[in-house]
């Protein structure tokens, strides 16, 4: 099996901290977003390369895949934004068997080994959301297999939320509606993967749909923040032996290697980057990166870059990476 990996966004709804960063990078609970996704891929076993396909800070991406996944993997750039059909239609050379597509903005809590047992030409996983208007939705039929898929509908023909994540069997289909797809009109400038997996259906194309235990994302700052309470909670909280002076924990809280805590109260929900220095703080629902200094600061709701120094900063704050703000002394 060969597994597709788009990543190439620029994640603009996070930024500054994508401006640095690869939105797949980007930690919750001290782990990169693509890490938790990659490990469950690693589990399966037999897949046999992988297909990234890379844009926005593209070396980052390929330095920390080659780095951290043991799995052979070629790397493509999109270098036109057209949407996800044309970010997968990049990897059509490589692709000779079923394909696993994995859109790694999000954790998920999925039983990946479905697919060695499936008969099916597809297998779609959902979520079941209340702000359906927000998703792509999925509509089945009565045997639990897709009949149409639905870009943000205004009525609610289903609450069943396309979550990015894709096993497809009949992959030589699969990329007959891509390229179908991209012979349309643009959709303002992009092209849908799931107008393909429409063009699968009206083909007579069986796709499985299967819910998720859990769906957690991490596109933007509130729902990575949310995510990384979820993760935390989850077991990746921890505390170090040494570097703690004077500090009232309230689980969940992890802190790094390296980091050094004084006269401070953390958490719940926050996260201490390696090496960095608190001191004086109170910090609830954080993330703070590596090598970052927080001295006399009030924080709630916020996201700290790495060596990045505040002093005497409080509310919430979204500070990307190499940045110093330094209160004024009244």
């Amino acid at each position: 099996m060969k597994v597709i990996i788009p990543l190439a966004g620029k994640g603009t709804r996070l930024r500054p901290h994508t401006h640095t960063v690869p939105k797949p990078m980007l930690k919750v609970a001290g782990k990169p977003v693509m890490d938790y996704v990659m490990d469950d891929v690693a589990k399966l076993g037999n897949v046999s390369q992988v297909v990234y396909i890379t844009g926005h800070l593209k070396d980052a991406v390929e330095k920390h895949a080659r780095a951290h996944y043991a799995m052979p993997g070629v790397f493509v750039e999109q270098k036109v934004q057209d949407g996800t059909a044309g970010a997968v239609a990049l990897a059509k050379p490589f692709v000779d068997e079923p394909v696993l597509i994995i859109f790694v903005y999000t954790i998920f809590d999925a039983d990946l080994s479905v697919i060695n047992n499936s008969d099916d030409d597809g297998i779609i996983w959902t979520k079941e959301v209340e702000d359906y208007q927000r998703f792509g939705v999925v509509v089945t039929d009565a045997n639990g297999h897709m009949t149409k898929i639905v870009e943000k509908p205004s009525t609610p023909i289903s609450k069943r939320a396309n979550i990015g994540l894709y096993y497809i069997k009949n992959w030589k289909l699969l990329f007959e509606g891509i390229d179908h797809v991209l012979k349309q009109p643009a959709n303002k400038g992009e092209y849908y993967l799931t107008d393909a997996f429409q063009y699968m259906l009206d083909k007579g194309a069986k796709i499985r749909v299967i819910d998720v235990a859990g769906w957690y994302d991490a596109g933007k700052l509130d729902t990575l923040l949310e995510t990384n309470q979820v993760m935390l909670e989850k077991g990746r909280a921890g505390l170090p032996q040494r570097g703690l002076k004077n500090v009232e924990v309230i689980e969940p809280v992890r802190i790094e290697d390296g980091a050094q805590v004084t006269d401070s109260i953390l958490g719940p929900n926050v996260v201490i980057g390696k090496d960095s220095v608190i001191t004086n703080c109170t910090l609830r629902d954080v993330v703070v990166g590596d090598r970052t200094t927080l001295s006399s600061c009030i924080l709630t709701d916020s996201m700290v870059g790495e060596q990045v120094v505040l002093e005497g900063v409080s509310g919430t704050v979204t500070v990307g990476d190499h940045t110093e703000i330094r209160a004024p002394k009244l």
